[in-house]
């Protein structure tokens, strides 16, 4: 048995791969809590139910996207904001949801 190293030094690269997972753009939290808090005012002010659902629909999407450093205070009041306009459209008008298109 040889003890000599075969491989060439020169020819050796490192690798790099060209697919990547970082996101410089991704403000998909941003659109969710800014539309979970329109949709939760059209339902507190028009006492529309499928928007006060939607937004609860939006404000847990923008929970799930947030990162850890977000300001977890909008989070939290596009949260309870939705879940407010759920509550009161309902405490006004106690009927089940009718969809608009059925």
């Amino acid at each position: 048995m040889s003890s000599v190293d075969l491989r060439r030094g020169d020819k050796i690269k490192r690798f790099k791969s060209s697919y990547s997972l970082q996101f410089s753009d991704d403000n998909l939290q941003e659109y969710m809590n800014v539309l979970g808090m329109i949709f939760s005012m059209c339902g507190l002010m028009m006492k529309i139910k499928w928007c006060a659902w939607l937004s609860v629909l939006c404000s847990f999407v923008g929970f799930t996207n947030a990162r850890g450093g977000d300001d977890s205070k909008q989070i939290f009041s596009c949260f309870m904001l939705s879940v407010s306009a759920v509550i009161m459209s309902y405490l006004q008008n106690p009927t089940p949801m009718t969809l608009p298109f059925m």
